[in-house]
């Protein structure tokens, strides 16, 4: 056996225990952003030792009784506005985003796609969606993180290509910090495009499917293969992507490879945006973290 110096030895000892205390720091949960207002209002259902969960979803309590203006501005109690002073509008390599947190030494970062007609400013809107938000903005903050949300060309190879660039960009400054990637709607055409890019798989800490759409080529992909976590949240009334295929699409995961980290989150009564209103953000991404 070959001895090594005492001063490299010294090096190397030190220099494992910064690496197992960053990864251990990365892997802590995020601490609390006003849980009691968001947990899920209910459990109606639950299979899959909990992988698959039904939620109880009404309009008059959950849109009417949470915003002032119904779809347009939650109540005061849902959101906390001084996170404001840690957003910023940038641009990287022609793609325009918003950025709220650390752009460099990030815990976690979580981007946000749009979908169809919308654009950088809905991921970072304040007061629609009953603050839902408002909330990923404050837990990234709160817990040393960066929230993105950009614009991009398209929900095809030029898009992913965009917002795959700007992920390595902010990843490089933030090498230790898991990607969540969030996709809404015909967003999550992105989200299965960038499933399948091996340079990106590895820093992947999840995937988040909110009102959005399957992709049975979802299993070959080399997220899959990289066992990133998945969450698929859905309305149960969604006419856009109907939840019977997005059903279909959870349990062939689960099929393929029997112990994925999967789950499915249905909203009873629930239509297209739903899931981007409800999705409990801290019980998600600490379930995803607690899964890598």
């Amino acid at each position: 056996m070959t001895l090594l110096p005492p001063g490299v030895r010294r090096l190397l000892i030190a220099a494992c225990a910064s690496l197992a205390a960053t990864v251990a720091v990365s892997a802590e949960p995020l601490k609390p952003h006003k849980d009691d207002l968001f947990a899920y209002p209910g459990i109606l259902e639950s299979r899959d030792d909990g992988a698959y969960r039904i939620v109880d979803y009404r309009e008059m309590r959950d849109i009417n009784g949470r915003d002032e203006v119904p779809e347009r501005r939650a109540h005061a109690r849902y959101v906390s506005l001084a996170v404001r002073r840690q957003q910023q509008n940038l641009s990287f390599d022609g793609t325009g985003h918003v950025a709220v947190g650390r752009t460099e030494g990030a815990r976690f970062i979580t981007i946000y796609l749009h979908g169809q007609g919308g654009s950088r400013k809905q991921g970072v809107d304040d007061f629609t969606f009953g603050g839902n938000f408002n909330r990923i903005k404050n837990l990234m903050v709160d817990n040393g993180g960066l929230y993105l949300s950009p614009d991009f060309p398209d929900f095809g190879e030029a898009g992913a290509a965009a917002v795959a660039g700007l992920i390595n960009h902010y990843a490089r400054n933030s090498p230790q910090a898991p990607v969540f990637i969030a996709c809404g709607s015909a967003g999550g055409a992105l989200c299965h495009r960038l499933a399948k890019d091996a340079d990106l798989a590895g820093r992947l800490g999840g995937l988040l499917l909110l009102g959005s759409l399957w992709d049975d080529g979802y299993v070959r992909s080399a997220a899959f293969r990289a066992k990133v976590p998945l969450f698929i949240g859905q309305g149960s009334r969604d006419t856009v992507f109907p939840v019977d295929r997005m059903e279909a699409f959870y349990r062939a995961v689960r099929a393929a490879a029997p112990g994925y980290p999967v789950r499915m989150v249905r909203f009873e009564s629930g239509t297209h945006g739903t899931p981007i209103r409800m999705t409990d953000w801290r019980e998600t991404l600490n379930w995803m973290l607690s899964a890598r």
